[in-house]
């Protein structure tokens, strides 16, 4: 999204499949790992490389959440405002 990345994070599989319909996949097969939140942003997200943020349930309108990635949100290295500055 403006040239940021989302890792998209899904709370169970319902909403996986939610997204899939939504992409007009929902026939495709999809293949993922079951990870803890915690893990995710603490480890994930600065894997990227750059600055990351999560997107979980994001096919669910205003039920889904949006973590930016900013200071205070994701680990410093993955956040944007990190990166502006140095």
């Amino acid at each position: 999204m403006n040239g940021i990345r989302f890792i998209l994070a899904f709370s169970d599989q319902q909403a996986l499949a939610r997204y899939a319909q939504a992409q007009g996949m929902f026939h495709s097969e999809w293949s993922y790992q079951t990870v803890l939140g915690a893990r995710l942003l603490d480890v994930a997200v600065p894997a990227a490389g750059v600055p990351c943020g999560v997107a979980l349930d994001c096919a669910d309108g205003a039920e889904g959440l949006v973590l930016p990635p900013v200071r205070g949100i994701v680990p410093e290295e993955a956040a944007i405002d990190a990166y502006t500055e140095g």
